[in-house]
């Protein structure tokens, strides 16, 4: 009995552990500078910095491993309230088919570069991922089924966070300066950017209109995570077949919990069942702060002095193809 009250006290202890981070990296978000980065970055940061300190809290290890998986997949199920299928398929078809453009060209050009550079293959594949998708939420999508170590999903999400960040602010500063209409700019944003906050931070200097439009092209890259997941789980089992491994690669249910979501969103909520704006704003903000709570557990595996070596030659890889993705999808949003 003491064994087993012992345990349901590590393990609640633990999830409260990483709730706490996120919640300072949510205060410390609101400051500035800070805001620029986001909560789910600085409570990366700060999970890092704090293992590299302190070291691994053991004693939180049950909770804290419980929220690394089963929060995180919570997490990407109650992202698909984001999604809005209904606007997809009425006003954004085409710009899905860029989105896909973007998806293809990003994957392929990192993994290429990641060879040519003899870079991490499984960090480089997901910040390949994290470029062509979504950010932060794509590479948690794909973990499970990639089964990379959690240091190196943590350290994808930082990396993506950091760049994500850094283009916005370029995005936005070039505004002014760039041959295009607001509605092209947004479009462009939508296309090559990685994170929605990101879009968000770089379009709204250019209004409404360029916003909406925005955040419809990086909702089709959203839209995409699903059918590019199952893509990956038919490629790893052709993979692990040609090595003569174990063929079955687990099917990730929380998707369809995720297109569950999206349904519910789309065609249920505030058709059949109101809801107010306040109430969705709850929900969106609660999302983001089990995600970043799943992240600090990801984070807190992170050991900078094995991953220095590893992890700087994905960086440059992905570095290189956001910019190569961002010059392509300018030539897209002018045509």
């Amino acid at each position: 009995m003491m064994n087993e009250a012992s345990g349901k006290k590590k393990f609640i202890l633990g999830i409260g552990f990483t709730f706490l981070f996120a919640f300072i990296g949510y205060l410390l978000a609101l400051l500035p500078i800070f805001n620029r980065v986001g909560p789910l970055a600085v409570s990366i940061i700060l999970a890092i910095v704090y293992r590299q300190i302190w070291g691994y809290p053991e004693f939180f290890r049950p909770g804290i491993q419980f929220s690394s998986k089963y929060l995180l997949r919570f997490a990407i199920i109650l992202y698909g309230l984001k999604l809005n299928m209904d606007v997809i398929f009425h006003d954004g078809l085409g710009l899905v088919l860029k989105g896909a453009l973007t998806i293809i060209f990003a994957i392929l050009v990192t993994v290429l570069l990641a060879k040519l550079l003899k870079a991490d293959p499984k960090i480089s594949l997901l910040l390949g991922i994290g470029t062509g998708v979504c950010g932060a939420a794509a590479i948690a999508a794909v973990a499970p089924i990639l089964k990379p170590k959690d240091e190196d999903t943590a350290i994808s999400v930082g990396i993506i966070a950091l760049v994500g960040t850094v283009f916005s602010i370029v995005y936005a500063l070039l505004l002014p300066f760039l041959p295009i209409s607001d509605v092209q700019y947004g479009i462009w944003s939508g296309l090559s950017l990685h994170e929605l906050a990101n879009v968000a931070l770089a379009v709204e200097p250019a209004g409404e209109d360029a916003l909406a439009i925005a955040l419809l092209a990086k909702l089709g890259r959203v839209f995409l995570l699903v059918p590019l997941c199952f893509v990956i789980i038919f490629w790893k089992r052709r993979q692990n077949r040609s090595v003569n491994e174990p063929t079955k690669v687990p099917f990730p249910w929380f998707l369809l919990g995720f297109i569950a979501m999206s349904l519910l969103g789309s065609y249920v909520l505030g058709v059949y069942i109101p809801v107010t704006q306040s109430v969705m704003s709850f929900i969106s903000i609660a999302t983001t702060f089990i995600l970043t709570s799943a992240m600090v557990g990801l984070g807190l595996n992170v050991s900078l002095k094995d991953l220095k070596a590893k992890a700087l030659k994905p960086f440059y890889a992905m570095l290189i193809t956001s910019v190569l993705v961002s010059i392509l999808m300018y030539w897209v949003a002018g045509i």
